[in-house]
């Protein structure tokens, strides 16, 4: 019964049952446990499933570290510690031993277990276990967020020595994360998110003298996400084995989960996005950034995000795309092909994509290949390493979801020599590590070594020398910068005096970058330039009124231009300065079609669509997105606009605030609509008050929640408390019948829990999925909530999807519409099945079933038991006020 009622009610994708004990069957045939027959690997690669901790009640495991000895060390993410010794590759022992990990105290009582909670990093190192904790510390947990040392101190096999080396002020998702040996083995290096505060360093490579340096207007996530952290944001230190000595090296991530190094020693991090943003133009991708020394990433909360054409930080190397970071390990050791042991690998939890990222050199940094390693529907990707046999072992798990250990070698037929020695070093990575030679204070000669090095075309060589131009003492290059003639020199200059100098320079800085011929620039020296003008407004204020007419009438011609990034600088300046014609320009252009259109997926190494069909969790706010996505620029445009107080007519305020009105009527990121309310609501304080009410209407008030967070709903919300719904809750809450039920209130919840965006009743809502009105006349209200709370359980062939994987390595999910002789035509959207993508049938290798239903789990969890009662009652009704079930004898047939 229960298998019935799943295809027709949510589930929409087939599925399979997670116990190991059954099988599915592949393309060729041979049969394989469910949780190893849903990876996508590339040819020559097998995976085995070693070992299942949720069941042996051992946790949700999120972080890997081989010991001396060859064992596994992991962590639960919310418990203890354990030690494992792994099978070979190949041998008849299919299971690990396991021991929990404890600590002997050197006292009379008996040894303790090692709790230290929370550990999201984990290394071996100088003959002890490194712990990164990630917690505030509670009774439970003593240990709290920091980085600690455990060693043996008299060789008996078990720790007895517990020592912290830096406490952290950080913990939760954006916490305290990993540590990484350095490539000469002498030193370590931790990396932290965003909401860990930087602690006071010995040394800054990257000078202490960040600040947000960002005149747009500046709005904070109206969610409240990160609105109390500043920069420099998410950070790495190097740090010595005793953790006495810490040197920030890198600043400006948002979540930087991991780091590893390649051959030549060169750094690369996986930094996480913003989700909430997607949509809008300051939105960030998963990034793999090559990490230098003294480097920025240019973070900040909000809509303060720098672009990446900023001279002043560093571009990635590979935008990735939607996703959740969590691992980083370069494939040193691997019994690979050669390439994949060169390749840095990049875990996504959120998608369940391994990517192996190939690196080819760039001048002084690199381009990045991205390709799917390996993948799976669902696998939440948690840490991975390559042990000392060759293979890659990897983790899934994390937020107490089940959690599996799995191991990938390599059966093909390519060489797996060992080719991990560095190549020759470009002629560019040379002169930038000899610039970074002078990152570390005043140094004779850098200003000479550095100076001519500040108009290389190379970002990275650029970067480089202006920061060893910033650790020598300003007084001996405040002149240089003054009386520079070459005005890419000159804008690097003027970047450097802004962070380091004063007030009273800003004058001679900006009368220097008035006497540049903005024509004769380049369009990246234009950015150059005009970032050097903000930061020179941004940190010293306004300058006086003759000065600053003379900006104006300098920038004012320059606008607009025909680059998004230009006119977004232009845009935001000019607003700042107040030019009385910033408001004519930008309304033309928010009322234009032209331009880029900054929208960064369509950049990024995977389609954002593509993401839809393999977790339904996120993936479903960016099918949402994608199916009415504003232009980014416009709101760009719109945004820069609100503190403007000159040149505006009755005419140009219309318009202004109608596309506010408009603004609202578009999908994205889920702060999308709080950014363009807290815009509009600061537009509305420069409209005369008498007239306050009529654009308040006229720009969409009445669309507008209580909050201004979201668009008002009409229906009832859940009073809640939320619980997390099992199958064993169903008898218990059902036990009594659904005698007594409120129809409307059934109602409201078939819409606050998002059933009626997939599913119709009565002939209201989506027909995205199943059409619900019959649900009653066949099956039971405990079918129906064992349906919901385990969508996954079975699911429709009408509904199902299908991995197409390519000869390239890459996969397509998606849902089979249509076939040609030479095309699969799948449609990956479920919000808007209309847009289909053609795959050709001569580049798939192979085809599964995927196994995650459309219906995101936890549908119900806002719910308290009253409310899921009334859902039940609707469902069971069909949605009928005068079904039977709602008179009490009908409610306990």
């Amino acid at each position: 019964m229960t298998r019935i009622i799943a295809v027709l009610i949510f589930s929409m994708l087939l599925s399979v049952s997670c116990e190991d004990s059954k099988k599915m069957e592949t393309a060729s045939g041979q049969e394989l446990p469910p949780k190893l027959a849903k990876l996508k690997l590339q040819p020559g690669f097998e995976a085995e499933h070693l070992y299942s901790p949720a069941d042996n009640d051992q946790g949700s495991w999120v972080a890997m570290a081989f010991d001396n000895k060859d064992r596994l060390i992991t962590a639960d993410q919310y418990g203890a510690l354990y030690r494992l010794e792994l099978p070979a590759i190949g041998s008849d022992v299919l299971t690990p031993k396991i021991e929990k990990l404890r600590i002997q105290t050197g006292e009379a009582v008996a040894d303790s277990i090692i709790q230290m909670g929370y550990a999201q990093g984990l290394l071996y190192a100088f003959n002890s276990l490194y712990v990164m904790v990630n917690h505030r510390g509670d009774d439970e947990f003593e240990k709290g967020s920091g980085l600690y040392r455990l060693q043996d101190t008299d060789n008996d096999d078990q720790y007895d020595k517990i020592t912290q080396l830096k406490a952290l002020n950080g913990a939760g998702e954006h916490g305290p994360h990993s540590i990484v040996p350095s490539p000469d083995g002498k030193s370590l290096y931790v990396i932290a998110g965003n909401h860990t505060d930087l602690p006071e360093m010995d040394d800054y490579r990257l000078p202490n003298v960040w600040q947000d340096d960002n005149l747009f207007p500046q709005v904070k996530d109206p969610r409240g996400h990160a609105n109390d952290r500043g920069a420099p944001g998410g950070w790495i230190a190097k740090i010595d084995p005793e953790g006495k000595h810490w040197e920030l090296i890198s600043a400006g991530f948002r979540n930087p989960f991991d780091l590893d190094f390649n051959d030549e020693g060169d750094m690369f991090v996986y930094d996480s996005d913003m989700e909430w943003d997607l949509g809008m133009p300051w939105y960030r991708p998963t990034r793999i950034c090559h990490v230098t020394s003294g480097s920025e990433f240019g973070w900040r909360t909000g809509n303060g995000k720098w672009s990446p054409a900023y001279p002043d930080n560093l571009p990635a190397i590979v935008n990735i795309g939607q996703g959740s970071p969590t691992n980083v390990v370069y494939g040193r050791g691997a019994k690979f092909p050669e390439k994949y042991q060169k390749s840095i690998y990049a875990f996504d939890w959120s998608f369940g994509i391994i990517y192996a990222i190939h690196l080819k050199a760039n001048g002084s940094s690199y381009d990045g290949e991205r390709e799917e390693f390996l993948s799976g529907i669902p696998l939440p990707l948690t840490d991975g390493v390559i042990g000392p046999d060759g293979a890659m072992y990897f983790m899934t798990g994390g937020r107490r979801l089940d959690s599996d250990l799995y191991r990938v070698h390599y059966t093909g037929t390519e060489d797996v020599a060992a080719a991990n020695k560095a190549s020759e070093l470009t002629e560019g990575n040379k002169i930038r590590r000899q610039l970074e030679e002078y990152h570390t204070g005043p140094k004779s000669g850098a200003l000479e070594f550095a100076w001519p090095y500040l108009n290389n075309a190379d970002r990275f060589i650029q970067y480089a020398a202006r920061i060893a131009v910033e650790h020598q003492p300003v007084k001996e290059w405040q002149g240089k910068v003054l009386s520079e003639k070459d005005p890419a020199t000159l804008a690097q200059g003027i970047i450097a005096l802004a962070r380091h100098g004063s007030k009273s320079q800003q004058d001679q800085m900006l009368n220097a970058l008035l006497g540049v011929d903005y024509s004769t620039l380049t369009s990246q020296q234009q950015v150059a330039h005009l970032r050097a003008f903000e930061l020179t407004l941004s940190r010293f204020g306004l300058p006086g009124a003759s000065v600053k007419n003379k900006v104006i009438d300098y920038l004012s011609p320059q606008y607009p231009a025909t680059t998004d990034v230009l006119n977004q600088m232009l845009s935001k300046t000019l607003a700042y300065l107040d030019d009385p014609t910033v408001a004519t320009k930008t309304l033309a252009l928010l009322e234009s079609n032209t331009g880029e259109n900054v929208d960064v997926m369509a950049n990024t190494a995977t389609e954002a669509s593509d993401l839809i069909l393999r977790n339904p969790q996120y993936g479903m706010d960016i099918a949402l997105t994608l199916k009415n996505m504003p232009p980014a620029q416009h709101t760009y445009y719109g945004m820069v606009l609100e503190d403007v107080d000159k040149g505006w007519t009755p005419e140009l305020r219309e318009k202004y605030f109608k596309w506010f009105n408009k603004a609202f009527s578009f999908k994205a990121g889920r702060s999308y609509i709080g950014f363009i309310d807290k815009a509009r609501q600061k537009a509305l304080t420069h409209v005369p008050k008498d007239q306050f009410d009529f654009y308040d209407k006229m720009s969409g008030a009445d669309l507008l929640s209580s909050s201004g967070n979201d668009l008002a709903v009409s229906t009832v919300q859940p009073k809640g408390p939320r619980h997390n719904w099992k199958v064993e809750d169903i008898e218990p809450l059902v036990a009594e019948g659904l005698n007594g039920r409120d129809f409307e209130y059934g109602k409201s919840m078939f819409a606050a829990t998002t059933c009626i965006t997939c599913h119709s009743m009565q002939g209201e809502g989506e027909n995205i999925g199943p059409d619900l009105t019959q649900l009653g006349t066949r099956f039971s209200p405990q079918d129906i909530l064992k349906a919901i709370i385990e969508p996954n359980d079975v699911i429709s062939d009408q509904y199902n999807t299908t991995v197409y994987t390519l000869k390239d390595g890459k996969s397509i999910v998606g849902r089979l519409m249509n076939e040609t002789e030479q095309n699969y035509i799948v449609s990956q959207n479920p919000y808007a099945p209309d847009q289909t993508r053609e795959i050709p049938k001569d580049q798939v290798v192979d085809t599964k079933l995927s196994t995650v239903s459309w219906m995101p789990p936890g549908t119900i969890n806002r719910l308290n038991a009253e409310e899921v009662k009334d859902l039940l009652a609707y469902l069971v009704a069909g949605g009928n006020p005068d079904n039977p079930i709602y008179t009490e004898t009908g409610a306990n047939q």
